[in-house]
């Protein structure tokens, strides 16, 4: 096998700089973007109660129009 080379000191120090800025980065886009998540969590829990209930409508009402031989 060959002896691994010696890498730059520029190269390790680019490497380094480039990945806490990475991890800064990420950190405030995560702080920026977690309140629309929870925003948009909450309207589509609203949309999911409005829909169950629709849905629930449909069904008796379904239900109350269908023949039987009961009728």
């Amino acid at each position: 096998m060959v002896p691994p080379v010696a890498v730059s000191p520029l190269i390790k120090t680019a490497r380094w700089s480039a990945l806490l800025l990475g991890v800064f980065y990420g950190k405030q886009r995560f702080d920026y973007l977690k309140p629309i998540g929870e925003e948009e969590k909450k309207v589509e829990e609203a949309e999911k109660v409005v829909r169950e209930e629709q849905e629930r409508i449909y069904k008796q009402l379904a239900e109350a129009n269908s023949d039987t031989i009961l009728k």
